[in-house]
């Protein structure tokens, strides 16, 4: 049976097969017998790469951080994740200076950026989210459609699943419509940094 470690678009922590592109980390979220009792620990929500210098986890080990895993890089920004500096170094500079560009061009510390972050992506337990022009959207961007969460890549709007995209739709050309992905890296989009996207989107 799959613990409850995956993460879907909206932040929520659940139990499905498919793990995904990518791991992560909000501190330690299960207790002992593997449960989750709490949706976070830190401020600071990042996202790994799945293998790192050889280095072999035991999944929800007790006292130790809850390995989460996310379907791809555009799920875990739409949680409200952002590249871990150490095992996605190149990754994290690219979206520290893409960040840079998108607010002001001032030098960007990792503090400042998790404390946004936090502050954009839930208000106690709730997800929060925000209205914005469907045409305006970069790809990369999770929007909410019928309850549901969809991925906005190209002409299209594509269904996230754990296993991947198998359902898509065409992109309304004009209209508001709630948004997933925190503001401030919905910017980070704009100014340049794509985000990796499951290869089921481009099947």
């Amino acid at each position: 049976m799959p613990l409850q470690n995956r993460v879907t678009p909206f932040g929520e922590l659940v139990a499905v097969e498919g793990r995904g592109l990518l791991l992560g980390n909000r501190g330690v979220l299960h207790d002992d017998a593997r449960r989750i009792v709490r949706p976070s620990q830190v401020r600071r929500w990042i996202a790994c790469r799945l293998a790192f210098k050889g280095i072999r986890r035991t999944l929800m080990k007790p006292r130790r951080y809850t390995e989460l895993f996310f379907l791809d890089e555009a799920t875990a920004f739409a949680a409200g994740h952002r590249p871990c500096a150490e095992c996605r170094r190149a990754d994290f500079v690219r979206f520290r200076t893409a960040w840079e560009r998108a607010h002001g061009g001032a030098p960007a510390r990792v503090d400042p950026i998790d404390r946004r972050l936090d502050r954009e992506r839930r208000a106690g337990r709730r997800k929060l989210t925000y209205r914005d022009d469907i045409a305006s959207l970069p790809d990369g961007t999770y929007v909410v459609e019928d309850g549901a969460a969809w991925l906005v890549l190209g002409a299209e709007l594509l269904a996230w699943t754990d296993r991947g995209y198998t359902t898509r739709r065409a992109r309304p050309a004009l209209g508001e419509v709630e948004v997933l992905t925190p503001p401030s890296t919905v910017a980070v989009f704009r100014a340049g940094y794509a985000p990796e996207i499951h290869p089921t989107a481009f099947r």
